[in-house]
């Protein structure tokens, strides 16, 4: 069988990964960063880099981007609008809000080509281990023409019609942020009152406190690695398109409001520390209360 020709667009913490993932599986890929040297590295891996945008996506049938934000979308596919083969498929599995999803949706459908929003939750480890939760919206038929290549980067799901992947992919970091804050206060609470965070963290593991964010984010926290695989400005970026999507749909969310609040507490100085740096943004509401006493590690950009 003869597969599909890609380019991946975005060459950042999640796309190197994916990129990599796919090339191992023998995709045709063509890869392209606005920093053109952070793609280089994936000729080793079988990807074959472009400078110019548009030589990464003429020939592909299939293109996949994961850039920063929606406006970054947006000015990258009106870029290489004029240089997409007819009935190309644009799979963005970058993090936007849904409006935005419908825009492109409809720019590329206007110029003859399909779309699917499809966002990732994972982070870096679920990338490299092609384990990525995937939110999809769009045509049906689209999906099942993407299912292959969506598959070999985690577990596909259609969630409804375009837009409707970013709706899902909201749902998802509403949960994962307020849950990081939870388990902030829960180790927190354990070592101020006297207990051993790490034993409390072990006890309810198994219970219905038990959750993937305590497995990880919670292991971040007792050692204090703050390194990213999520980072604070990603996920106040989506906290805000959370709060957005909330008032298009006439529905107020204080949990997530507070959420919001408390990481724009620590948006100036640590925002590309990984979004379990939440545990610091609560400690500072509490002087002299620290979970351990190890020494924090942080990205060079965030201290």
């Amino acid at each position: 069988m003869t597969l599909p020709t890609l380019a991946f667009l975005g060459i950042g913490l999640m796309g190197k990964p994916m990129a990599t993932r796919l090339t191992q599986a023998g995709y045709p890929l063509h890869v392209w960063n606005r920093t053109a040297a952070k793609a280089e590295p994936l000729r080793t891996a079988g990807a074959i880099p472009q400078a110019d945008l548009h030589d990464a996506v003429r020939e592909a049938n299939i293109v996949i981007s994961i850039l920063e934000a929606g406006p970054i979308v947006g000015e990258v596919l009106a870029a290489a609008l004029p240089a997409l083969k007819k009935n190309a498929l644009w799979i963005d599995m970058s993090s936007t809000r849904q409006d935005e999803a419908l825009a492109f949706h409809a720019q590329l459908q206007q110029a003859g080509c399909r779309f699917l929003d499809a966002p990732v939750s994972g982070g870096v480890v679920g990338a490299e281990a092609g384990k990525l939760a995937i939110m999809a919206g769009g045509d049906a038929a689209d999906f099942d023409e993407a299912a292959p290549v969506l598959d070999t980067l985690g577990s596909p799901t259609l969630v409804g019609p375009a837009g409707s992947g970013q709706v899902a992919k909201l749902c998802n970091q509403l949960i994962v942020g307020a849950t990081i804050n939870v388990v902030a206060e829960a180790l927190l609470l354990a070592q101020a009152a006297g207990a051993d965070p790490a034993a409390v963290r072990e006890a309810i593991r198994g219970g219905f406190a038990g959750s993937r964010v305590l497995e990880v984010h919670g292991q971040r926290m007792l050692e204090r690695n703050f390194m990213p695989g999520g980072q604070v400005k990603i996920q106040l970026k989506d906290q805000r398109n959370i709060l957005a999507a909330a008032a298009r749909a006439g529905v107020t969310l204080p949990v997530t409001e507070l959420v919001t609040r408390q990481y724009e507490t620590i948006e100036a100085d640590l925002p590309a520390a990984d979004h379990a740096a939440a545990l610091i943004a609560l400690e500072r509401m509490n002087p002299g209360k620290r979970v351990g006493d190890a020494a924090d590690t942080l990205p060079d950009s965030a201290t």
